[in-house]
């Protein structure tokens, strides 16, 4: 079983190492991946030393798996020619996510649409896939008709780039920018670039992702992306408008039985989900469940989760396990 990470010295590729770890993934053979400037560096890992390699080379070991988290351009690039050499490529990326011919997997809802034929995976968005898992359940029960959704985004939904200038500017450093303005002490409703229809492309990905890994293109979904100085996870206030009826108590006991969600609310002991509390935690917490009083059959939810663990590595490491599970190979 060879196994490459393509990204390996980035923030989620770290992330996927520490996972693999943990969750004893069984492998025969590592093969870490970095961009040009970082080939030839060393890599500690689980008491062996790995040199990174390139692309190049990576590709002539014909690896069984590759987990890539490099960005689009490169997964664009470089995932067909895997999969031609016979691997099974998941890709951290935007750049498969909505082509109609790749699966958009969360292990939890839909890893049931596997099959061996499918040699390139998307991982969906880190924000999708905490939003998703929490709603998938409902609306299978109440069927969802419209969401409303506002982000609070940490910054290492942005890379290394991004931590820099939030930690050089709470020394009172000027880092070098990665967002427009200052992010300590600020809120910036801008991630990732805008579209012609005045939303950001990551509100988009919420709205398209969700369709498609729910399987259904009728839910009217809106967005609101906002990035804050925060180091810990993604958190998120959904608005769920359900075309049938509720009682709360079903939908806490649907939440409470749902796969890889923990609900934590208790208002009267200020119990609610937070980045604080989620970094370094492989579940989506949802609390603040109340309904919607101004509207028939709503409900509030507030959905945190770590982005660069459940949002990113740990639901590619997932949908790798899966593959090795059911023999998809």
């Amino acid at each position: 079983m060879k196994v490459a990470i393509i990204g390996a010295t980035g923030l989620v590729g770290s992330v996927l190492l520490s996972i693999i770890k943990e969750r004893k993934f069984p492998f025969t053979e590592l093969i870490l991946v970095a961009s040009k400037r970082n080939i030839g560096k060393k890599i500690n890992f689980n008491g062996e030393v790995y040199e990174i390699i390139g692309l190049d080379a990576a590709l002539k070991l014909k690896p069984n798996i590759v987990l890539f988290s490099a960005g689009s351009n490169v997964s664009i690039e470089w995932a067909p020619k895997f999969s031609l050499v016979g691997s099974t490529v998941i890709d951290n990326s935007s750049a498969w996510r909505m082509d109609s011919s790749k699966k958009l997997i969360v292990p939890e809802i839909n890893a049931s649409l596997l099959s061996k034929e499918d040699k390139i995976i998307a991982n969906p968005n880190c924000s999708t896939i905490q939003l998703v898992i929490a709603l998938s359940e409902l609306h299978d029960k109440f069927n969802i008709k419209r969401l409303v959704i506002s982000t609070y985004q940490s910054v290492t939904g942005t890379g290394v780039n991004a931590i820099n200038q939030l930690e050089g500017e709470i020394l009172g450093e000027e880092p070098e920018k990665t967002y427009p303005y200052k992010i300590y002490k600020n809120a910036i409703p801008h991630c990732d670039f805008f579209e012609n229809n005045g939303y950001t492309k990551e509100e988009m990905k919420l709205v398209n992702e969700t369709k498609k890994i729910l399987s259904d293109d009728s839910i009217l979904i809106t967005a609101t992306a906002v990035r804050i100085p925060v180091m810990g996870g993604h958190s998120e206030s959904v608005n769920v408008e359900f075309s049938n009826p509720f009682e709360i108590n079903d939908v806490l006991k649907t939440l409470k039985n749902t796969n890889g969600v923990t609900v934590q609310d208790d208002i009267n002991q200020n119990l609610y989900p937070m980045p604080l509390t989620s970094e370094g935690k492989d579940d989506v917490f949802v609390g603040r469940i109340r309904r919607d009083y101004s509207k028939k059959n709503a409900l509030n939810l507030w959905i945190v989760s770590d982005n660069l663990r459940k949002g990113a590595a740990l639901n590619a490491v997932q949908i790798a396990e899966h593959i090795i599970a059911k023999n998809l190979l």
